[in-house]
């Protein structure tokens, strides 16, 4: 075979390779691109982060005596954010609505210590847990319980919308107590003070919170109801958004930031955030 047959071979075969890679089946043009959803990029060129959140709801995000929004999931935010290069922007929401607040765009997540439910998981976009909870009863000094059973008869107060709602009304527990739906925690714990309910029935993170605050002795009764796992919702379809938020997290575990945030609102890391 003489030179110029050799190159005109190449030459053939290396226009049939092109025409297999750029074209499928029945002359198909075919593509493995990732299609991009933009919710990240819609963050970066907004500069700025909207979450929403109870502002009520210590230790993982309430209002200061100044009237500032802090708390441990504010902070975890907050550094989130300024590894972004954005701002955070801390909008409080009514939590019987925080569906439609996301899915209107009001806000960007929902990032305040949401428990994990197969119904939102359904309609959200979920980051993996990032802190273990239990749903526990606290009551009073005065109230002679010992266990949730001893309450029967007794009021009990819940947060309404809430996924200890849900669990307190589908346990064996419901029929036998009067349940009483208040909007947020800071009243839940208000109303106990008062005398107005005999227990209230919460997240443990945000009971020790106040049982370590409070002037007044208050007791958790043995025997949780149920353990959950806390995550970040974002709207359905915005996994760009997520995964990045998810990254950031697991940045922060590895270097040591979120266990140093953990430390200052409970004493410890308690953090559940997997490094990859």
């Amino acid at each position: 075979m003489n030179r110029m047959m050799f190159r005109k071979l190449l030459a053939g075969i290396m226009a049939f390779v092109l025409t297999l890679t750029v074209s499928g089946c029945g002359g198909v043009t075919r593509t493995d691109a990732p299609t991009s959803d933009g919710s990240l990029q819609r963050v970066l060129d907004a500069g700025r982060l909207v979450i929403g959140l109870d502002a009520n709801y210590p230790p993982m995000g309430f209002t200061d005596e100044a009237g500032e929004i802090v708390g441990f999931d504010i902070d975890v935010a907050q550094e989130a954010c300024r590894r972004l290069g954005i701002e955070l922007v801390k909008k409080p929401i009514d939590w019987d609505t925080k569906e439609d607040d996301l899915n209107s765009g009001r806000i960007d997540c929902i990032w305040n210590g949401m428990s994990i439910s197969p119904t939102r998981a359904e309609s959200m976009e979920l980051s993996e847990p990032y802190m273990k909870n239990e749903l526990i009863f606290v009551v009073p000094e005065n109230n002679s319980a010992q266990t949730p059973r001893d309450l029967s008869g007794m009021t009990v107060g819940v947060q309404s919308g809430s996924t200890t709602q849900e669990v307190l009304e589908s346990s064996d527990l419901y029929a036998s107590i009067h349940v009483v739906l208040f909007d947020d925690c800071l009243t839940l714990f208000q109303q106990l003070k008062a005398g107005n309910v005999d227990a209230v029935f919460v997240d443990s993170v945000v009971a020790y919170y106040f049982i370590y605050a409070s002037e007044e002795r208050l007791f958790v009764l043995d025997n949780s109801l149920s353990e959950e796992r806390c995550a970040i919702g974002f709207r359905k379809g915005d996994r760009e958004l997520r995964d990045r938020m998810q990254e950031l997290l697991s940045e922060m575990k590895a270097d040591g930031t979120l266990g140093e945030i953990s430390t200052k609102w409970f004493g410890s890391d308690i953090t559940l955030v997997r490094i990859p």
